[in-house]
């Protein structure tokens, strides 16, 4: 029971992990698209889950929950997560927010939060953020599953807050979104994530989001810093 209200802590969109300050590209695409609705937030949150979460934030997370804090191979998962961030934005934006979180749990007096900040400091890790949820979760008790499942919800509840926080969509229209993203959530759970034989080797790519978090990251007025 434990770590399931654990678990709920961590989801919690009010647990302060800098995630806010992040639209994950989707404030280019409503730039965009003056049209953009409940509709077409459901389908980039579904393309996002399955394109890039699915393959690359989710895989990176196990992998690092796996690694029982061993730098080294928390240092390869990063660099495979920043290769495969092209845009930017994204890239500094997954950087920035791990970042952010790791400070929180260091303040908290999270076990191993002060020494993979201290790393991250160093230049030993990049520090982004399905690294650092892989790392720090398993130290509060949350085993491989729910730690996916955290991110997932995580992932799902920062593209609906921020379509709300746009003027997208209304707060109901979000719920709509979040609960109807639940299912496909709990569909790529059942993915297996198998160990590497060599590199770490992450697959998700999102053009659309991708280009349109570049070209928002130029706009002389915005609201997030991605």
């Amino acid at each position: 029971m434990l770590a399931a209200l654990t678990a709920l802590q961590q989801a919690d969109t009010a647990f302060p992990s800098g995630s806010f300050a992040f639209s994950n590209g989707l404030e280019g695409l409503v730039a965009e698209n003056p049209a953009f609705d409940e509709a077409a937030l459901a389908r980039t949150v579904a393309a996002a889950l399955r394109f890039r979460w699915a393959e690359t934030d989710r895989v990176a997370l196990i992998l690092a929950h796996r690694a029982s804090g061993a730098i080294e191979r928390l240092a390869a998962i990063d660099a495979a997560v920043e290769a495969a961030s092209l845009a930017e934005p994204m890239r500094v934006g997954s950087r920035r927010n791990g970042a952010s979180l790791l400070a929180s749990h260091a303040r908290l007096g999270t076990p191993g939060a002060a020494d993979l900040r201290a790393s991250v400091r160093a230049g030993r890790l990049l520090g982004h953020l399905p690294t650092v949820q892989g790392a720090l979760w398993p130290t509060l008790g949350l085993d491989e599953r729910a730690a996916a499942s955290v991110s997932g919800y995580l992932f799902v509840s920062g593209l609906t807050s921020a379509a709300v926080r746009l003027g997208a969509i209304g707060a109901i229209e979000a719920q709509r979104v979040l609960g109807g993203a639940l299912p496909l959530i709990a569909e790529l759970l059942e993915q297996p994530v198998p160990e590497p034989a060599g590199a770490v080797e992450l697959t998700g790519f999102t053009p659309l989001i991708e280009i349109a978090a570049m070209r928002q990251a130029q706009a002389e007025l915005r609201l997030f810093a991605n």
